[in-house]
């Protein structure tokens, strides 16, 4: 069991934890949230004993082991297999002795502690974990010098889960993981032996794989039972009370201060104006929940293009003679919200800079409208921007005509207030950091956008705040992200990348998750009999968003058609001198009937997904 008892902390005078207490039973997983700079990592560093409480106590059961990632593993020529069996370093000691012990009862108690921590399996658990982590076999016998640092990291979190410490400490691991190495290491937890903290801003992480959520706000520890949604009802319902409560003392309070001022001047009435002065000192006053500022992200619209906006027909892309992707044919509209799915490695970062024109094609075709402007976001641009200049430098250097306080609107647009606007960037939380990117690679109002882990960093209010911006945007999206709940919120059309292609994923994002768990337990066999399972309310409301947005979809392209056959039967169209735009408006209008019998296709195919879901419901 862990024990927090009224701690205390400050940094530099300012106090992150005051009287905070907390009982974490023995066993449980917990996810820690909080908005970003509450103090969850310095949490993490108190209960590992790395830093010195100002007051109170934590507590953890003797000899209990507590691990977590502290840094990626270093660079070196050991391999990821042997690197991951070290990090368990009582059965690396045990069997390094085992090679030199000459003492009878020596070499059987260490082969009896060797078989009671099941040292002989260790080979496969650990290989089992970097599969579920992202490496292959093959890279599993690779030196940690063959891989960058975020691979590392991944080397490093295996190392830890291998060694399955008594309390887990996890900061923020989805961060370096992608969407199959994320819903991996969800399932990992549920089956997980000992405590887990989990410090993580990921709604589907902490909704399946922890039983509770420790709150840290205004200095204090609350523990809620459930997972991320129930404590944000909880939550609601608490600071709805508090504010009703808070209202009506309120109210009290201007009532007798209201009797004392009229009639304390009386002296008929001197004793009770004083009785109730003697109440008002007495009470308790109840304050009103503080409204944090809203995260918001603003996006400029751009104007609207014709379909499609990006073909690519026959295509292969790759890096010198080696094809990553080939036979590629797809086509992107302006309102098309797309998620890239597929292991890393498949090729979704190739495609990604295909379409945003940072590769070309080895073969085929590809077409973009002449007035397509694109932008891109990818983590690694968070880790290039300049760390001793301002947020105000960077944007001023891309428009450096526009006044000042057009440039802070910009900043603010993104949640970058006034202070943050003269900070130096190295000074910069991750959060605003990837705020700032977010800016610049909306700043020119693109017709398509490319987000690749644009969440990596960001808290669960501006994860909230860029499914908003997402869902109001009248550009195009294409987006790669480990969070299931942005996928599921902003993507109605899936691809996914695999064996060197890019093909439509026909099934749900709840079938594909279901794809990945079950993938290393061979295929599952189907009862028939069973009836199909009720969708939740969640589900039913996402179908019925996606039959409106196609339907939507269809009645645009037949405005934009009705337009282009009354531009057609144009008599004058069709003299001779115009015979060049004549083909052009002709070539519109059959892309126009290609897009409308796919847009169609679509739309029957989600209205047969509804009345599936309301036939089980």
């Amino acid at each position: 069991m862990l024990r927090i008892q009224d701690i205390s902390y400050s940094i530099a005078g300012r106090p992150l934890l005051e009287g905070a207490s907390a009982t974490i039973p023995a066993g449980h997983k917990v996810g820690i949230v909080g908005r970003n700079g509450a103090g969850k990592s310095t949490l993490f560093r108190l209960i590992r004993g790395e830093l010195t409480l100002d007051g109170g106590a934590i507590s953890v059961p003797e000899k209990a082991r507590i691990g977590g990632v502290a840094q990626e593993v270093p660079g070196n020529e050991v391999s990821l297999l042997d690197t991951v069996l070290a990090a368990d370093t009582e059965r690396a000691s045990l069997m390094a002795e085992s090679e030199t012990a000459t003492d009878p009862t020596r070499i059987a108690d260490i082969q009896t502690r060797l078989a009671d921590i099941d040292a002989w399996s260790a080979e496969g658990r650990a290989s089992s974990i970097l599969r579920g982590l992202g490496f292959t076999e093959a890279e599993q016998h690779m030196p940690c010098s063959a891989f960058s640092g975020g691979w590392r990291m991944r080397v490093a979190l295996a190392g830890v889960l291998f060694s399955q410490p008594d309390l887990l400490l996890l900061d923020e691991p989805t961060n370096y993981l992608d969407l199959e190495g994320a819903l991996w290491l969800e399932s990992y937890l549920q089956r997980y032996p000992h405590t887990v903290l989990i410090i993580s801003h990921d709604r589907g992480l902490l909704n399946r794989a922890v039983g509770a959520i420790l709150h840290l706000e205004g200095k204090k520890l609350t523990l809620y039972t459930g997972g991320y949604d129930t404590f944000a009802k909880q939550r609601a319902e608490q600071r709805a009370l508090q504010a009703a409560a808070a209202k009506k003392q309120d109210a009290k309070r201007a009532h007798l201060q209201s009797f004392v001022d009229r009639f304390k001047a009386k002296a008929s009435k001197a004793k009770q104006a004083q009785s109730r002065v003697k109440m008002l000192e007495k009470m308790e006053k109840i304050t009103a929940p503080e409204d944090a500022a809203r995260t918001v992200f603003t996006f400029p619209s751009p104007e609207e293009l014709s379909p499609p906006i990006i073909r690519i027909e026959g295509g292969a892309v790759g890096y010198g003679d080696r094809r990553v992707l080939s036979r590629l044919d797809l086509r992107i509209d302006q309102d098309d919200r797309i998620a890239l799915l597929g292991r890393n490695g498949e090729g979704k970062s190739t495609l990604a800079k295909l379409l945003s024109d940072r590769l070309s094609l080895m073969d085929g075709s590809i077409s973009r409208s002449s007035k397509l402007r694109i932008g891109f976001f990818a983590q690694h641009q968070v880790d290039e921007l300049h760390l001793d200049e301002t947020p105000i430098d960077h944007i001023r250097r891309e428009r450096p005509d526009e006044a000042p306080a057009r440039l802070r609107a910009r900043l603010a647009g993104f949640g970058l207030g006034a202070d943050q606007a003269e900070t130096e960037v190295g000074r910069l939380s991750g959060g605003q950091k990837a705020r700032l990117t977010l800016l610049l690679a909306t700043l020119d109002a693109p017709h398509l956008l490319i987000l690749d882990e644009p969440t990596n960093h960001l808290d669960i209010e501006s994860r909230e705040a860029l499914v908003e911006a997402l869902t109001a945007y009248t550009g195009a999206v294409v987006l790669v992200s480990h969070d299931m709940h942005l996928l599921s919120l902003v993507a109605d059309r899936l691809w996914l990348v695999k064996d060197g292609a890019v093909t439509p994923y026909e099934d749900d994002l709840e079938a594909y998750r279901n794809l990945l768990l079950n993938v290393n337990s061979g295929p599952q066999k189907s009862d028939k009999k069973d009836k199909p399972k009720r969708p939740s309310r969640d589900a039913m409301l996402a179908l019925k968003a996606d039959v409106r947005k196609c339907e939507e979809r269809v009645t645009k392209l037949q405005d934009m058609s009705d337009k282009l056959s009354k531009k057609l039967s144009d008599p004058a169209l069709y003299e001779d001198e115009r015979v060049g735009e004549l083909e052009v408006w002709n070539r519109k209008y059959a892309e126009l009937r290609e897009a409308m019998a796919k847009a169609e296709a679509l739309w029957m195919t989600a209205l047969e997904k509804l009345e599936k879901a309301e036939e089980a419901a």
